[in-house]
């Protein structure tokens, strides 16, 4: 149904079909755009508003082709990313802009570690460093406590099974996730590595 309106609306050879998106190509008067079919998810909490109504949570669910259903949080994940800037004095985004240019350069460069690595895990890596990660005067020492923190705290799983994903909403390291934190050590390691940290 979604694909149909999209293909009548852009034509078909404007519409490509992925698991999880369409993508609709860019030409003279548009730029490239994804569109991910959604719908409303609502997490009861078992709790009361003052008018009675039932307390939730709202987030969006979409169901990939390949498969299970997939939930995410966008509203709670923005808010709390705000908030965490704006106790970093911005610097938590930044952060998290350098461990994405990073990581983007190390995929160019063909490091493996790296290869896998989405940016929302990127943006939960720096959301789960303490607020002392980011008073430093300079960026990279910034960096260099996430990366480092981070890194000896997925060692192993006791240090870091508790951590969640921006939205404080889902666990970051469970089954069902899509990176697990294994994969996130060797990311790290690789990261300190390829940036020359002692």
């Amino acid at each position: 149904m979604v694909e149909e309106a999209l293909k009548a609306y852009f034509g078909a050879s404007s519409v490509t079909r992925g698991n999880k998106a369409f993508d609709i190509h860019a030409n003279t008067y548009r730029v490239d755009a994804d569109v991910i079919p959604t719908f409303e998810y609502r997490w009861y909490t078992g709790y009361f508003n003052n008018d009675r109504s039932y307390q939730y949570h709202s987030g969006v669910a979409f169901f990939p082709d390949n498969g299970n259903r997939i939930i995410n949080w966008p509203q709670q994940t923005y808010d709390n990313g705000v908030e965490r800037n704006h106790a970093t004095a911005r610097r938590y985004k930044r952060v998290i802009r350098i461990l994405k240019r990073l990581r983007n350069a190390m995929q160019d460069d063909k490091v493996a570690a790296a290869k896998n690595i989405e940016s929302f895990l990127i943006e939960c890596l720096v959301w789960n460093a303490s607020l002392e990660a980011f008073q430093h005067d300079a960026y990279t020492d910034d960096v260099r406590y996430v990366i480092a923190d981070a890194f000896n705290k997925t060692l192993n799983e006791s240090d870091c099974s508790e951590w969640g994903e921006v939205n404080e909403l889902k666990y970051l390291f469970r089954p069902s996730q899509p990176c697990s934190r294994d994969q996130a050590n060797q990311f790290l390691n690789a990261a300190w590595n390829y940036i020359g940290f002692k």
